[in-house]
């Protein structure tokens, strides 16, 4: 039976029916949703515009739409971060109750860009940490992706990451000292205070040094924004260092290194796929706790502002998070 604490019938969402440009998005009022059995209902109070919603809403890459539909997308509503309130429980849910603050990630339906919507009780959602606000909470996106490369990381390795700043970079950086490794944060001038803040033990400004010249080797380098190359980050790379990066890289590079050398077993160079969104959503939210991990926010919009959100958010000028505040 399903427990339903809220009497309303409609809610506001961002929709979207076709591929495009941030203007495809409209604010539109639409059917609350109601929870499925094994589902909860969250009355989401913040979630997040980051890289997957904008690729998403342009199709890019054009083979991306294999996922989410060729002609048209599949989903209706954005937004993969969330942090809110369980409103209402599915039947067979054990794990939550009404009142319950959680946060997590939609990774499969998104859907997050809305006043409510409903996820599986065993996907990745938790309870928030105490002290922690909804707007400090939406940071699971990029920690996600950041995970997929510095969970390899073992205590005393090395690693260098290249775009320190943004969403998956801030989120890098921390990981990879939360498992004990050594971190080279490369940042232009305005980032160099905050990746020292976030525990970075050396910091290369790229507006002054090339970085790619530096005279170390790591274990892994990592492109948390998809602006450099193998080719290019090759001197700073061990005999067993391996090069990871969030994007295809230029004329696919990563993606055809990648393949060849998977072939050839060595896995030098890896564009990295997250998995197990819920087990490292709980991860997450004991880092959180434990003080050893926290967002960096650049500016928060509210829900009605959403395209301009988009357009900051192409503009690949932010720094860490753009929330949505959703009131």
């Amino acid at each position: 039976m399903t427990n339903n604490m809220n009497n309303a019938t409609m809610m506001k969402a961002v929709v979207f029916h076709r591929y495009g440009p941030p203007e495809t998005l409209s604010l539109q009022e639409v059917p609350i949703p109601n929870p499925a059995a094994g589902e909860v209902r969250v009355r989401v109070h913040a979630s997040t515009v980051g890289r997957t919603d904008t690729t998403t809403l342009r199709a890019h890459p054009f083979f991306a739409r294999a996922m989410t539909g060729y002609f048209r997308p599949r989903m209706q509503t954005l937004g993969m971060d969330f942090a809110g309130v369980v409103d209402a429980l599915g039947d067979g849910v054990s794990a939550f109750q009404v009142g319950d603050r959680v946060f997590g990630l939609s990774t499969d339906q998104y859907g997050a860009h809305a006043e409510y919507f409903c996820t599986p009780a065993d996907e990745a959602i938790t309870r928030i940490p105490e002290g922690i606000s909804f707007s400090e909470a939406v940071v699971g996106e990029g920690a996600w992706y950041a995970n997929s490369t510095t969970k390899h990381l073992r205590a005393g390795e090395r690693i260098l990451v290249y775009g320190a700043s943004g969403a998956v970079g801030t989120a890098a950086v921390q990981l990879a000292k939360a498992r004990g490794a050594e971190v080279t944060a490369v940042v232009g001038e305005r980032h160099l205070s905050m990746a020292e803040q976030l525990g970075a033990d050396r910091i290369v400004n790229y507006e002054e040094e090339d970085f790619t010249a530096i005279g170390e080797v790591f274990d892994i380098v990592f492109d948390a924004v998809g602006k450099t190359s193998w080719f290019a980050c090759r001197p700073l790379l061990g005999k067993q260092g391996k090069f990871a990066a969030t994007d295809l890289g230029p004329c696919w590079s990563n993606l055809l290194l990648g393949a060849w050398f998977g072939v050839t077993g060595s896995q030098r160079v890896r564009i990295p796929f997250p998995d197990d969104a819920p087990g490292f959503i709980v991860e997450l939210a004991r880092l959180m706790a434990e003080g050893k991990f926290r967002g960096v926010f650049d500016r928060s919009y509210e829900l009605d502002e959403i395209v301009e959100a988009f357009r900051y958010v192409e503009t690949e000028q932010k720094t860490g998070i753009v929330g949505i505040k959703i009131p």
